[in-house]
């Protein structure tokens, strides 16, 4: 049996933190996860890799510095990059405003 609809409004969930970015759980299963990661200005994720898993970043708000593989580029609101499983990656805010993307993962780590 299917469950009923799942809904958040991403908005009501935003919070960003003062010393780090902010992840938070939108919705997981056991295949997949989404989060927001809010980023104020300064912060990052630091550029990491995962062995099975690719991840996507959809930037929502703002504009946010990618690093995936050897590669960095500044994507705005509206864009979209994979970082498919093995290749480095990680996202910062360089921006003088907060960043808002949303990450999804699969398969989900383990």
């Amino acid at each position: 049996m299917l469950a009923g609809m799942e809904y958040v409004n991403l908005e009501d969930q935003r919070r960003f933190g003062k010393d780090k970015m902010q992840k938070i759980p939108v919705f997981t299963s056991d295949k997949f996860y989404c989060d927001q990661y809010c980023l104020r200005p300064g912060q990052a994720q630091r550029v990491h890799e995962h062995a099975l898993e690719d991840k996507v970043y959809i930037v929502i708000e703002g504009e946010a510095m990618f690093t995936i593989g050897d590669e960095q580029e500044l994507l705005a609101e509206g864009s979209a990059v994979i970082a498919r499983a093995g290749i480095p990656h990680g996202v910062r805010n360089d921006s003088d405003s907060d960043v808002v993307v949303l990450v999804m993962m699969a398969p989900k780590p383990t």
